[in-house]
């Protein structure tokens, strides 16, 4: 899911350059539309329902901007992107932003010339096997097979864990999360390592979820988020913006039901420059004042996405861990919107 092996960069970078100068709030609003890459399908974060409606967590940031910047959640093209095409779409232009299960690492954020706008999901690799295979650590894997996507920060870090662990493996390459899947259930390697989420997500698709564990090794950090092409600030500021919205509404208690009313009468300063009834913060950007209204109102804040769409009553099951309000214990913490 996460790319550390770059090639081309000094070309990507030049696109970067070229994409960036055209100014792609203009290019969006011209457009009306924006146009979202996502992974090519990762029930819970990105992928089509059974009408063909793209849905999930990192589904949900795009239509957020979407709101925000064009008025409607649903104008939005989502672009499938796999671990190898994303960041060229990107640096292209063929994509306004990149709001998959991407890592932020200083070489994509430098080398690549591209801006990790903010985290919208803390995240670490981990290794799902079949029970039956009788193993319950990362270390009783010495020889096993694993599928693997190419080109990946999660190749190197299964690299350098059994490297320092003096674990022997054989690789099995996987381009996409469907072919690891695939791949997996084929009994064509042991185990199947790329982020936790992911794992679990992929797990909850099987006919019989319970036959596979997550082993209890997490063996690096893996912080997700959105991303754009450097050099457009304006463009960057909005979408990183639109993000921080949706995690503040949750920390000031602003949700999809109580928006209206909140936008409406409220006596606390911050909610009201977050909705846009005090203060200029849209027009900073280049937005109307209500721009974070809309995105909160038609997605919801970021512990409703969450719930709605990975939390522990869908058959995904992931728990806010570091996820959760640095008032609750987690990693959410966005500047003040003042």
């Amino acid at each position: 899911m996460k790319k550390s092996i770059i090639l081309g960069a000094l070309t990507i970078a030049g696109l970067s350059a070229v994409a960036a100068s055209a100014g792609t709030l203009d290019d969006v609003k011209a457009r009306g539309k924006l146009n979202c890459g996502v992974t090519t399908g990762l029930v819970g974060f990105a992928a089509p329902n059974a009408s063909g409606e793209w849905e999930g967590f990192d589904v949900a940031v795009c239509r957020a901007v979407a709101a925000a910047v064009l008025g409607d959640a649903t104008a939005v093209e989502f672009v499938p992107t796999t671990g190898k095409t994303r960041f060229t779409a990107l640096s292209s232009g063929e994509i306004d932003m990149l709001a998959r299960n991407t890592t932020w690492t200083m070489s994509r954020d430098t080398d690549l010339k591209f801006d990790f706008v903010g985290v919208n999901y803390y995240d670490g690799q981990g290794f799902m096997v079949p029970k039956a295979l009788g193993v319950t650590s990362v270390k009783d894997l010495d020889g096993a097979t694993v599928c693997i996507q190419t080109g990946t920060t999660t190749e190197l870090n299964l690299a350098d864990y059994f490297r320092k662990n003096n674990i022997s493996y054989e690789p099995v390459p996987i381009e996409t999360n469907a072919e690891g899947t695939q791949q997996y259930l084929a009994g064509a390697c042991d185990t199947y390592t790329t982020d936790a989420s992911g794992l679990a997500s992929t797990r909850a698709t099987f006919e019989a979820p319970n036959d596979h564990m997550l082993l209890p090794e997490i063996i690096s950090k893996e912080p997700l988020g959105p991303l754009v092409r450097h050099g457009d600030n304006e463009w960057g500021d909005i979408v990183m913006w639109t993000l921080n919205a949706l995690i503040a509404a949750e920390e000031l208690g602003v949700t999809s039901a109580n928006v209206n009313e909140m936008a409406a009468a409220t006596d606390k300063p911050e909610v009201a420059r977050l909705l846009g009834t005090e203060g200029d913060l849209g027009a900073m950007m280049g937005l109307d004042a209500e721009w974070a209204k809309r995105a909160i109102e038609t997605q919801g804040n970021y512990g409703e996405i969450f719930a709605k769409n990975l939390g522990e009553e869908t058959p995904i099951g992931l728990a806010r861990g570091l996820n959760a309000q640095w008032t609750d214990g987690g990693l959410l913490y966005t500047p003040p919107f003042r």
